[in-house]
Formats: C-alpha cells, structure tokens, sequence
C-alpha cells in the first residue's frame, strides 16, 4: 500500500511539474503573439510603465540566475534530495514567468503595426520557429528540459547514461538551436510597442550572456570534443557550410544532450 501510495505521489509530482512547464511556455508564447493580457490595469505613465515591466523582467532574472548558483543548489540538497533540485527550479520558474506575463502592462506607444499579408508573415515566422523547436527536441534522445526523468529514475534507482554531444539536427548549423529559435519569436511581433521593445531587448540579451555563462559548463563537461564544435559551428546565426574537419571529428563520438535550461 505505502510503495503504491509513494508511486501515485512521485506520478503526480512529475505531471504538475510537466504541466506547469509546458503550460507556462505554452501561456507565454500565446503573449508573445497577442501582447499583454490586461488582467490588472495599472494606468500608469509611459516612464512608470517601462520601469514596472522592467522590474518584472528583473525578477524573473533573479530567479533564474539565482537558483542556477551552486551556492543555492548545496543549500537546496541540504534540506531535499539533489533528484528535487531541477523540479523545484521548474515550479519556481514557471510561477515567475506566469507572473510576468499576469502583471504585463501594455504601451499605448506602437512602433509598428503589422496588417494584412505582413501579419500572416509574422505568423508563419513564429510557427517556424515552433517547428525548429521540436526538430531540436527530435535531434535529441535524451531531452528533460523540466527535470522530470532525472526525478523519477533517482526515485526509481533507476541508472542513467551520461550526456553526450550532439550534433544533428538543428545542432548541426548552429550550437545553441533553441535559444536562436527562442529569440527570433521573441522579434516575431506583428506588433511592437515600447513595452514589447523593452521585453524584447532584456530577454535577448539575458540569452545571450546565459548562452556565453553556458558555454564555460559545456567546455568542462564535454572538453576539446565541444572545442571544436565551438571552431567549426557558430553561436546563433547558421553558417553555410557548417562543417570542416573538427566538425566531422566531433560527430563521430556524437550522442545527445540537452542544451537548454528548465522553461528556456
């Protein structure tokens, strides 16, 4: 009965913390599109607006870096187990990133409009990225962007591979496809107010300097193989052709792994 009992609980930990992760992306690329909700109506000043949009961006910066510090992991593991640690930062970053979107205030301020085909441009460009999204996720064997399979094989004792470099699919022209994918929905606005400059701008330059953090962690885990994937395949920005001889090297011991963090 207490071994059914704790599989049911461990089962339905993993599918709220898989609900809130994709329902929370979900939500958010719904924004991105359609701008902000108006569920609380400030009626603040032009100036008063940016700050307080700015502020939220701030917070859910601070989330993120902040729990992705090893100082709040060890002070995490004292008081959980480690197999806990990503579910905990999914929660957390989901609930920062629901609170921005329900708190967003829109700009009266539109810099652009788009209507008509230019609108329908827009949309194919954001389903795009959608489609290159999932061909990243395909390109990978092991993609547990939300913790929820190192929580149950830990729960389970069940034993894991180590992750390896990939380098198919999308990995193959670009090394950090879901971020590249990430910030050209994020421009994919067929409206863009100073608000959604503002959104714009922050979250493509906290990707950014996320993406160049992250490279110094893939350097020490995957070493001189992710060096030479650094030399022959570029940051965000494809190049033709993507591949020489460090490239093809790299290929051969080639597995998969997942490069983005939990809701990014």
């Amino acid at each position: 009965m207490a071994t059914t009992t704790r599989r049911i609980a461990v089962q339905c930990v993993a599918a709220v913390v898989g609900g809130l992760g994709v329902g929370s992306l979900s939500i958010f690329g719904l924004f991105l599109w359609t701008g902000a909700f108006g569920f609380l109506e400030l009626h603040l000043e032009e100036h008063s607006l940016l700050v307080w949009d700015g502020g939220l961006c701030l917070l859910f910066f601070l989330q993120h870096s902040g729990m992705v510090r090893r100082s709040f992991q060890a002070k995490l593991i004292r008081v959980l187990p480690g197999h806990w640690y990503r579910v905990i930062y999914t929660i957390a970053s989901a609930a920062a990133l629901l609170l921005l979107v329900a708190l967003w205030q829109r700009s009266t301020v539109e810099i652009y409009v788009a209507t008509g085909v230019g609108r329908w441009l827009f949309a194919a460009l954001l389903l795009a990225c959608l489609a290159g999204i999932l061909w990243g996720i395909r390109s990978l064997e092991q993609f547990d962007a939300f913790g929820i399979d190192i929580f149950l094989s830990q729960v389970r004792q069940e034993e894991r591979h180590p992750a390896k470099l990939t380098v198919e699919g999308p990995y193959r022209l670009v090394r950090h496809p879901f971020y590249s994918f990430g910030i050209i929905a994020l421009w994919a606005a067929p409206v863009l107010s100073l608000d959604r400059l503002l959104l714009n701008t922050v979250f493509t330059l906290w990707i950014v300097m996320g993406a160049s953090l992250e490279e110094r962690d893939l350097l020490c885990e995957f070493g001189e193989d992710y060096r030479l994937y650094q030399r022959a395949v570029p940051m965000f920005v494809p190049r033709m052709p993507a591949l020489d001889q460090g490239f093809n090297r790299v290929r051969k011991n080639s597995a998969n792994r997942s490069t983005g963090k939990p809701c990014g």
